[in-house]
């Protein structure tokens, strides 16, 4: 990610991963990895991490199940 780009970390980290489904890498009805081990591969704070896991849910693209996780619903 690129703290000088024009856009806010969470939203590079959201389009990454959207990147991700749209490629196949993370597949639709798979479960994305939780929010604490996404922050840690992305090297980015927990907060930021559920800000851009929070921006992928409004554009439709997972769903979260309480006490059960993140899963991809559909490609960007």
């Amino acid at each position: 990610m690129d703290p000088g780009a024009p856009e806010y970390v969470y939203v590079q980290v959201a389009n990454h991963i959207a990147d991700r489904i749209g490629s196949g890498d993370l597949p639709v009805k798979g479960r994305l990895p939780g929010e604490r081990d996404l922050a840690e591969e992305y090297g980015v704070s927990f907060g930021t991490m559920r800000k851009a896991t929070e921006l992928l849910r409004e554009r439709g693209l997972i769903t979260t199940l309480h006490g059960k996780g993140s899963y991809i619903v559909k490609k960007p």
